[in-house]
């Protein structure tokens, strides 16, 4: 059963006064999915819930949820007078790329069957999983974390406990994880080393480097924590009914507690300088590039939830959605970078968030920029703001820090 429409609660922010927008680089997490692969058997009481597509994959509710926000952005830029109200965009005005994963390549392609349908638009990707260096540039040869100095930069951000501290302030979310999954089966705790009846906060959980890309894991309970909530929000923004959603042992309110686990990931995993430099080196450079690029109006690249943490922890980024933690990054929300231009010529740049709340994604509600818009929040820009308004850079400073990160990150 579909809930009601929901109300929303704030209108869009307004454009500061004086200034145009002259063009916008957006970088957009992948509608909903399945989880990427099958759940270990015995984690969970019960069989989990079926999938009508391949694990990973985007669903068709995905893509109409993608849809509905290509439609949002599509009015949002056109009553700030950046595109028409309709039309194709002229060639070189939108350019839309995606990683080598299906779900951010039908996310890509729903994003323009939204924002400029029946148009011919060319979503560019990479062929080969091999050829995803923008999206996965730690997975290149030569471009592992060094693992030591990754591990350093996390490990300041842990309590003085450690994350046994850490675990010991998620007890409500790991009571609500443990009620909706039931008992564990011996066999899983077997195959953890662990005594049957064990439990998921039984699990070793410490801070180890990632054998692939150096970065620091959060594994154990927390890792377990995090991909589990995750299927039970995909599973919610699915419209499966609710008995279907974590078993029918889980409310909606229980499950937006529950993702507190997520953002805790990205802050040791992907928000520490060392780790976001580098891995969001290869996205800025693209964001910068369609930013200077004089026939850009609109770009918009399609990744992952990582991505996003990556980027959100080399710009210091901060939001919070409506229905979702904050930091959060729920499917289909995007970071926009914006330049725009005062009557002197001056050019400005501002960052925002743009995503759906839980609701009007499940509900598949049609967005409106005056009715039922998405959530679009603008943030502080602490790399470069100056003065009363943190949300706002001039161009060349944003550049400037940009730059110097970027020369930083490219140093062993």
């Amino acid at each position: 059963m579909c809930l009601p429409l929901t109300v929303a609660a704030v209108e869009l922010p307004a454009q500061p006064a004086g200034l145009s927008l002259e063009k916008v680089a957006m970088f957009t997490r992948h509608g909903i999915r399945p989880p990427t692969k099958e759940p270990a058997a015995g984690l969970a009481a019960q069989a989990w819930p079926s999938w009508s597509v391949p694990y990973g994959n985007l669903t068709d509710r995905g893509a109409q949820g993608v849809v509905l926000l290509g439609r949002f952005d599509r009015q949002f830029f056109a009553a700030r007078g950046l595109f028409p109200a309709d039309g194709c965009p002229a060639d070189g005005q939108y350019k839309v790329e995606a990683s080598a994963k299906e779900r951010a390549i039908r996310t890509a392609k729903s994003m323009v069957e939204g924002f400029a349908p029946s148009c011919t638009v060319t979503v560019t990707y990479p062929t080969t999983a091999d050829e995803d260096s923008v999206f996965h540039p730690l997975t290149v040869p030569g471009n592992r974390l060094d693992p030591v100095k990754a591990m350093a930069a996390s490990s300041v951000k842990l309590p003085p406990g450690g994350l046994k501290q850490e675990m010991a302030g998620f007890e409500t979310e790991f009571a609500l994880l443990q009620k909706a999954l039931g008992p564990q089966g011996d066999g899983w705790c077997a195959k953890k080393k662990l005594p049957a009846g064990c439990k998921i906060t039984d699990l070793h959980t410490a801070l180890e480097p990632d054998e692939e890309e150096g970065r620091p894991d959060v594994g154990g309970a927390f890792g377990q924590g995090s991909t589990i909530s995750q299927t039970f929000l995909l599973e919610y923004l699915e419209g499966k009914p609710m008995e279907q959603v974590a078993w029918g042992r889980a409310s909606r309110a229980d499950i937006e507690r529950m993702l507190n686990f997520h953002p805790l990931k990205f802050k040791y995993e992907n928000r520490p300088s060392y780790i976001a430099d580098r891995a969001a080196a290869p996205i800025m450079r693209r964001l910068l590039s369609y930013l200077q690029d004089g026939q850009v109006k609109l770009a918009l690249m399609a990744g992952h939830d990582t991505n996003i943490a990556d980027l959100a922890g080399m710009l210091d980024l901060h939001w919070r959605i409506d229905s979702y933690p904050a930091d959060d990054t729920p499917p289909g929300g995007a970071i926009g970078i914006e330049m725009l231009r005062d009557q002197k010529g001056q050019r400005f740049i501002r960052a925002f968030y743009r995503a759906q709340t839980m609701d009007q994604l499940r509900n598949l509600e049609p967005l409106d920029v005056k009715a039922n818009p998405a959530v679009v929040t603008y943030m502080a820009l602490p790399l470069c703001a100056e003065g009363a308004d943190k949300t706002t850079c001039r161009a060349e400073d944003f550049f400037a820090a940009v730059d110097a990160k970027l020369k930083a990150a490219s140093q062993p």
